[in-house]
């Protein structure tokens, strides 16, 4: 069965930046599952799947338009420091992660990353960690099959035995 949007698909992955640092790896764990067509993996590496079959092995270099995007200057912002809670001010240190409102649109969440903090402001940014960042995959397809109505009911596939969440 080759790859196509409804597919129940079965990969391991090897993620690495331009640099060759690694960003994200199965090897030694379990082969990700997905559901092809349904914008669960970024669309270079789903583009790049598309109508092959088990046992194929590839690499892609996705660029960050078709991963996660460009880094969008305007997502950058400063947080007075006094608008967090006082027992949570010193766990605020870069690399930590927080849901807030949306620069752009307040009535949507969005997630932010801690960038630094000054004795008046938290700098932190709303782009994706990986935005900007050219990803570069080792791919091999491990297993292909038909979506059960259930899964694409619920948008994602389900582990062994049914329902994983």
């Amino acid at each position: 069965m080759k790859i196509a949007k409804d597919s129940a698909v079965t990969i391991h992955y090897h993620l690495t930046d331009g640099d060759g640092d690694v960003i994200d790896s199965s090897k030694g764990k379990d082969p990700l599952a997905y559901l092809h067509g349904h914008n669960n993996l970024v669309a270079g590496v789903e583009r790049a799947l598309d109508g092959l079959e088990i046992g194929a092995k590839l690499d892609v270099e996705v660029a960050p338009e078709d991963g996660y995007g460009e880094r969008d200057p305007e997502l950058d912002i400063l947080v007075p420091l006094a608008a967090f809670p006082e027992d949570a001010r010193e766990g605020l240190v870069a690399g930590v992660m927080f849901q807030g409102p949306h620069p752009a649109d307040e009535t949507k969440p969005a997630m932010y990353t801690v960038l630094g903090v000054t004795e008046t402001d938290v700098q932190c940014t709303a782009n994706h960690p990986l935005a900007g960042v050219t990803l570069n995959f080792n791919l091999e397809v491990m297993e292909v099959r038909a979506a059960t109505e259930e899964e694409l009911s619920h948008g994602h596939i389900h582990g062994p035995g049914g329902h994983s969440h």
